[in-house]
């Protein structure tokens, strides 16, 4: 099926992309130079272009494409999977020049970018960039296969200190990054774009840059602003100065190239903050870069702001004197699969942003009871601005709450920690934060689509390792061959299925004729903990009614398999274990409860909670092997069944046999310190 193009600036059609090409570049000149219209109107020309949005009737040919997907009258922003379309193109308004033909789709490019170490010690390092795909769903962007690497970027070395520090060396330092980019990124404008095949359909894709995820230092880089925290305007978003940073009802000044520029050109770049060095963003259409740059949530979160406020609870911890009442807590703390244990309490020296992530699910209850006011409730609404923030799509309604929750964070945070601080919380980050992150959502989407949480992990792969397989010279060269040799070898691969198991047992530790001989012999063994010889005492009892319910009379012949742990068909690892790692562990579970059991119980949507004692198999003559665990239950408090958003349990002396299939997952529990059988559900 033959194809035309149509010339946007006159009614001729071409068979040839290129011969096209060659006209519209031409054909738009020959309209600058032989129209008698004044500028403005030209400007009006280009204007009307420049302000299509892909709902236009303009773009009909191409709307199957999702720009913007409405429920309920509501805008989504976010990038999401559709089973009409294979990839998303950014929201909002598509500007572009006016010699690029209107049947077309923007090829957005996201660039994350940060330096790293490549040696143990440190005293070597290198700048990789990378690019991936803005028009591609955010958990599809956000795999590892998902990024190329561009290149290195160049680290100037110095003489000395003292070189190192003058302005001469830094104001190279950042030309030589600026040119680098330029050189990177130039190849990516020229041509006449690239054809994908979508569905059968060649659609003509158009290059630019999206985003640039990086952390706030790298940020300042991008966009030339200063990087002292210290500066008279200290953020790379907006004209703030920085006494007025935790004012969050202060009005702002958006950065833009426009206005930048103009400080530029008068050479009164000091007065906004910014570096007098040429921006080469400046010159790509269609690019603020100072709202691109949009905060990474991992620096700006996980290892921003929260360390901020773990280290303020300390400082004031230690004023109060409960530093080591709190570190005692966390010690305490019973173990569970998706939770590191802090066994010397908070060293935040040596924390990871994982390690981060699991603090924020526990200090609301380490610090919960200790007399110092709105401590707890700063980690609850911490903990619920968190979790609107990882939200893959939001709609205005959603913004609005998001900003909510964060206003409410920000005027507990401000009120709690001002006098502790000693800049007196003037961040770059919280400022950002608060006045810019949902801005940031209407314009790019979910904060989901900007970590560099995989990208981090990237450095291994095509810094660190790849490096210590080199000889030390000409290491970017050894590097990149290496990387293209995997490349290869990965494609090449083929990936192997493995056949799902329902249930995997491990470390049988009983296995006998049921008997009451049996477990009174089993319950006096003392190397056994208290809970499984409480699973020996109520086995016999608890096995009878099971049986009752399945209308099974006799018992004769009934073999016992005791186990020490079983992986649940999601992959959860449901434990009994006497001794792990010189602790005890019995996995604490949510059970889905039958509709018509829902209106006997006081539940969690659906969920009840209980504590796993004995994990067996049972077998009877000429039956199926039953699967089974032994349970103490939960109930809820009834005075206050909720706590910080948190179910608050206890233990009850109700125990009963279930099946292992029932069981919906394993949850972390954690007791109220102070309080007598207390329990928050993490």
């Amino acid at each position: 099926m033959s194809t035309s193009f149509q010339c946007p600036h006159c009614p001729r059609n071409f068979s040839t992309r290129n011969v096209y090409s060659q006209h519209v570049n031409r054909c738009i000149n020959t309209v600058y130079l032989s129209t008698e219209e004044s500028s403005e109107d030209i400007s009006d020309i280009v204007s009307s272009v420049n302000e299509m949005s892909l709902d236009d009737e303009d773009f009909s040919r191409i709307n199957e494409f999702q720009i913007i997907r409405e429920e309920n009258s509501q805008v989504f922003y976010q990038y999401e999977s559709d089973q009409d379309y294979a990839g998303d193109i950014s929201f909002g308004k598509i500007s572009h020049s006016s010699n690029i033909p209107e049947e077309y789709e923007n090829f957005d490019e996201i660039l994350p970018a940060n330096a790293t170490t490549t040696d143990t010690l440190g005293k070597s390092s290198l700048h990789p960039i990378y690019v991936s795909l803005g028009n591609i769903p955010t958990w599809r962007r956000n795999k590892e296969d998902a990024k190329q690497l561009l290149g290195y970027l160049p680290i100037l070395s110095a003489k000395n200190e003292k070189e190192k520090k003058s302005s001469e060396f830094k104001e190279l330092a950042r030309e030589t990054f600026h040119n680098s980019i330029k050189f990177l990124l130039d190849l990516l404008f020229q041509g006449d774009g690239v054809d994908f095949n979508i569905y059968d359909k060649d659609i003509w894709f158009f290059p630019r840059i999206f985003t640039i995820i990086c952390d706030w230092p790298e940020a300042c880089t991008f966009s030339l602003t200063y990087k002292s925290a210290n500066s008279n305007y200290p953020c790379h978003f907006c004209l703030v100065q920085r006494e007025d940073l935790i004012d969050i009802r202060k009005e702002v000044i958006l950065r833009n190239h426009i206005n930048m520029k103009e400080y530029f050109d008068s050479n009164t770049s000091k007065l906004a903050g910014l570096e007098q060095v040429n921006n080469y963003f400046w010159s790509i259409p269609n690019l603020n870069i100072y709202a691109a740059t949009v905060p990474d949530r991992m620096h700006h979160l996980d290892l921003g702001l929260f360390k901020y406020q773990i280290e303020f609870t300390m400082e004031l911890l230690k004023k109060k004197k409960s530093l080591n009442k709190v570190n005692e807590r966390i010690a305490d703390i019973p173990r569970h699969s998706q939770l590191k244990v802090f066994k010397k309490g908070i060293q935040l020296s040596r924390l990871t942003a994982s390690e981060y992530r699991d603090m924020m699910k526990i200090m609301v209850f380490m610090v919960d009871d200790l007399q110092i006011e709105d401590l707890s409730e700063v980690y609850m609404k911490w903990n619920e601005m968190y979790l609107l923030s990882r939200s893959e799509k939001f709609k205005e309604s959603d913004l609005e709450n998001f900003q909510k929750a964060i206003n409410d964070w920000g005027n507990l945070f401000i009120k709690l920690f001002q006098n502790i601080s000693n800049s007196h919380l003037k961040f770059p980050k919280l400022h950002s934060w608060i006045y810019h992150i949902v801005d940031t959502i209407r314009k790019y989407g979910a904060i989901n689509g900007y970590t560099t949480e995989t990208y981090e992990s990237l450095h291994k792969t095509y810094v660190k390792i790849p490096y210590r397989l080199s000889n030390k010279k000409e290491v970017e060269k050894q590097i990149m061959e290496n990387i293209r040799r995997r490349a290869i070898i990965s494609r090449n691969r083929i990936g192997k299925t493995k056949t799902p198991m329902a249930f995997m047992y491990t470390t049988k530790l009983f296995d006998f004729d049921l008997s009451e001989s049996m477990i009174e012999q089993n319950k006096k063994d003392l190397n056994l903990d208290k809970k499984m010889i409480k699973g020996f005492e109520k086995f016999i009892d608890c096995l009878k009614v099971y049986l009752n319910i399945l209308n099974i009379i006799s018992a004769e012949g009934c073999r016992i398999k005791i186990y020490s742990s079983v992986t649940l068909k999601n992959g959860a690892i449901l434990r009994t274990k006497n001794d792990f790692h010189h602790r005890p562990w019995f996995s604490n579970i949510a059970v889905n409860m039958n509709e018509e059991e829902l209106s006997e119980y006081l539940s969690d949507k659906g969920i009840c909670y209980a504590q796993t004692l004995l994990i067996t198999e049972i077998r009877l003559p000429n039956k199926s092997p039953m699967h089974l665990a032994l349970v103490q239950w939960y109930d809820f408090i009834e005075e206050t069944p909720f706590v910080y958003g948190c179910p608050l349990l206890r233990l009850v002396e109700v125990y009963n046999f279930i099946e292992i299939e029932a069981i919906e997952d394993t949850i972390h529990v954690v007791s109220r310190f102070d309080k007598n059988n207390e329990y928050f559900v993490i």
